[in-house]
């Protein structure tokens, strides 16, 4: 993260420092040197903005530096097939959400770094982006009332976003897309969710859900 601020730091020098041979070389006539510096504070400055931009975006997310619990989730049935979701995350309110179904999912963005960003030493990245009940089977997934609901803010600067729409502009910034874990919804059931560098992952954290894990891995 320190090389960001650095690089930033450095690029903003430099931009200010062609800023003013520009201003220096046009008041002498000397146009030719204005235009080549000029280049340079246009260059000096992109960079600088650019690390400002992805800066600003890293400190949005949470760091992953290896697996870890992130968030865990209990339940408790209101009816048929409707779930009221606490999820609790350390450092946050708990938060309470209304799920229909007999399943539930977690999505998660993910950002790591490949060569050549790699030797900023920046680590892995990670936002809770959504939850959400769904069926077990087909057929009601197409035809009976989804919920889902988000779990993070927009984001003015978003460097997962950027990554995903412009990945040429983007080499050395890897987003995952579509990381996310599903499990059954049971009564007085609790879930531990983890993060690792490419997989989200729930564990039963109570017996309500180990025996729920059970009976959804027979099929009943």
């Amino acid at each position: 993260m320190n090389a960001l601020v650095a690089i930033a730091a450095a690029a903003g020098i430099a931009a200010l420092f062609f800023l003013s041979r520009t201003v220096a070389c046009t008041r002498h006539g000397r146009l030719v040197r204005a235009g080549g510096a000029g280049v340079g504070t246009l260059a000096s400055g992109a960079i600088a903005v650019a690390a400002v931009l992805v800066a600003i975006s890293y400190y949005s997310y949470e760091r992953l530096t290896a697996e870890q619990v992130v968030a865990t989730v209990a339940f408790r049935q209101t009816a048929r097939d409707v779930y009221q979701a606490r999820l609790m995350v350390d450092g946050e309110h708990d938060r309470t959400f209304e799920l229909r179904g007999n399943e539930w999912q977690m999505d998660a963005r993910l950002v790591t770094w490949k060569p050549p960003v790699t030797i900023l030493g920046l680590e892995p990245i990670y936002r809770l982006e959504r939850l959400s009940g769904r069926y077990t089977d087909i057929g009601r997934e197409q035809s009976e009332s989804r919920t889902v609901y988000s779990l993070a803010e927009p984001l003015a600067v978003d460097v997962w976003a950027v990554a995903r729409r412009f990945p040429l502009l983007t080499p050395g910034i890897d987003a995952h897309y579509g990381s996310a874990t599903y499990a059954p919804m049971a009564d007085g059931a609790r879930f531990e969710v983890s993060l690792s560098r490419d997989a989200v992952i729930a564990r039963p954290a109570n017996a309500a859900a180990s025996a729920a894990l059970g009976r959804w891995s027979e099929g009943d």
